[in-house]
């Protein structure tokens, strides 16, 4: 019986520190979710909607550029004009890692791949970088747990 969850909790891997993601839930009030579209079937939907209900600003980001849940999406993370706190990506773990480098580029705070989504040398970059980091988690999962009061 193996899979990212068991395997995840066997070896004790540093990207579900519950430290770290207690801290970017609490932290982090404008989320970037990368492949946010407006498509009410797909993950990335319902988690923005998830956080937006708790205060989170959630800015869209797709190539479509798509308004979603009354936010304006932007094709990519250097198109967004304002600081954000949070890349939060819904991605296949081949291209997630690029977005590491683009939150860096933008100067975000965090980087956050969903549930599946791993990519070591992406963790390591991140964290090379100063920036705190979740993978393989969802938040709407974790903030049971681990999200502010």
């Amino acid at each position: 019986m193996h899979g990212p969850t068991y395997d995840r909790w066997m070896t004790n891997e540093p990207w579900g520190d519950p430290a770290t993601i207690r801290d970017v839930l609490a932290k982090c009030d404008t989320w970037a979710v990368v492949g946010l579209g407006d498509n009410p079937s797909r993950a990335a939907y319902g988690v923005a909607r998830f956080l937006q209900q708790r205060g989170k600003r959630v800015v869209p980001v797709h190539p479509s550029a798509a308004t979603v849940h009354g936010e304006q999406g932007y094709a990519s993370l250097a198109d967004i004009p304002f600081p954000v706190d949070c890349v939060d990506v819904f991605r296949r773990s081949s291209s997630a890692g690029a977005f590491v480098d683009e939150a860096v580029a933008i100067g975000a705070k965090a980087v956050w791949f969903q549930l599946g989504v791993v990519d070591e040398m992406a963790f390591e970059r991140a964290r090379e970088a100063g920036l705190s980091m979740v993978m393989d988690h969802c938040p709407a999962i974790e903030w049971a747990a681990h999200g502010p009061r």
